[in-house]
């Protein structure tokens, strides 16, 4: 069952996660938003670690020009809460599109709010993220934007050699295949700017061959707990 056929996000269970954070578990997939190892950990990993900080390490965002994000597979909002305290005391400014097909029904997000309450202004922007209007630019904090896009990735109207980081976050591909295709990845080559990055946590072999074919450099990197291996990939300068 795809994503076309089934509003998942309508039908998800709260579950807590190895290392006590919540993920959301969908029935109708049997599948998780987040690794039931530890739902942080992994995206602390994958999205923040190998993706996030070698740019800024780089000072991308910091020379005038922010650091342009475009998420594929927003949910739940987590990559963008854990990019936004990433850069909380850097001078990096952030752009952050998230693409999500289906919003969160409002009982996920007030079971998931509570994760968030020993960090103030995390929480107070993790309520704005799912409060903001859909397609509206919105300020989580100064110098971090972020829109909310409604859309299939796959079909949209992305902007042309823009984004420097993408955080590739869909269901597996045996889940969602039409994300996981040579034509998406080349819809994703040409949005990205020369140098950009995509992190993801999946390691399939299928996968990282479609991302060639559209012209991704590829490469192996360990992967958080329960993984052994997540991907990185290039675009060339």
């Amino acid at each position: 069952m795809s994503s076309e056929q089934f509003d998942y996000a309508s039908k998800v269970e709260v579950r807590t996660t190895a290392d006590g954070s919540p993920t959301l578990y969908v029935p109708a997939l049997d599948e998780h938003y987040h690794s039931h190892h530890g739902a942080a950990q992994e995206s602390r990993h994958v999205f923040i670690e190998a993706g996030l900080r070698p740019l800024l390490a780089a000072g991308r965002g910091q020379d005038g020009r922010p650091l342009r994000v475009l998420e594929v597979g927003l949910g739940t909002g987590l990559n963008a809460l854990l990019t936004l305290a990433a850069v909380e005391a850097t001078p990096a400014a952030i752009r952050y599109d998230g693409y999500e097909t289906y919003p969160l029904p409002p009982a996920a997000v007030a079971a998931l709010a509570p994760q968030w309450a020993t960090e103030p202004a995390i929480s107070q922007a993790f309520a704005q993220l799912h409060a903001a209007p859909w397609g509206d630019a919105t300020v989580l904090a100064p110098g971090f934007i972020l829109t909310k896009i409604q859309a299939q990735v796959e079909v949209a109207d992305l902007p042309n050699a823009a984004y420097d980081l993408l955080y590739f976050d869909a269901f597996a591909p045996e889940k969602q295949p039409e994300l996981w295709t040579a034509d998406v990845f080349a819809t994703l080559y040409a949005a990205a700017a020369a140098g950009a990055v995509l992190v993801s946590y999946c390691a399939q072999g299928q996968f990282r061959r479609n991302l060639r074919a559209a012209g991704w450099l590829t490469e192996k990197l360990p992967g958080p707990p329960g993984k052994r291996e997540m991907t990185r990939a290039r675009k060339p300068t």
